[in-house]
């Protein structure tokens, strides 16, 4: 039994980082969405764009970079950060970008 576990153990070791770094990625995704989701509404009603990053960033964290454009009554916020593979090495870049109508009335 002891060299079935030898052998089996790095496998079971390998499958259960790559379930890890896939759920951090995921977290890691859906904080993105949201994050955009939010500074595109903030930005909808009418809040500065200063405004609109922090509340994107406090959303998404503060690793996350935020950009904003307006053009022709949308605007369009896009978050991105990046997810260490802990002990695979490297990053993973990770984005989400939402468009949402200036609501009326908003200069």
């Amino acid at each position: 039994m002891t060299a079935e576990l030898a052998v089996l153990l790095p496998g079971v070791v390998l499958v259960l980082v790559a379930v890890l770094v896939a759920a951090a990625v995921g977290v890691a995704q859906v904080r993105c969405a949201d994050a955009a989701r939010a500074g595109a509404r903030a930005a909808a009603v009418g809040h500065s764009e200063a405004q609109v990053v922090d509340q994107a960033q406090h959303v998404a964290g503060p690793d996350a970079t935020v950009s904003v454009q307006q053009a022709g009554g949308w605007v369009q916020v896009r978050v991105e950060t990046d997810v260490p593979l802990g002990p695979l090495g490297g990053l993973l870049d990770v984005s989400a970008e939402l468009s949402a109508a200036v609501e009326p009335g908003v200069p």
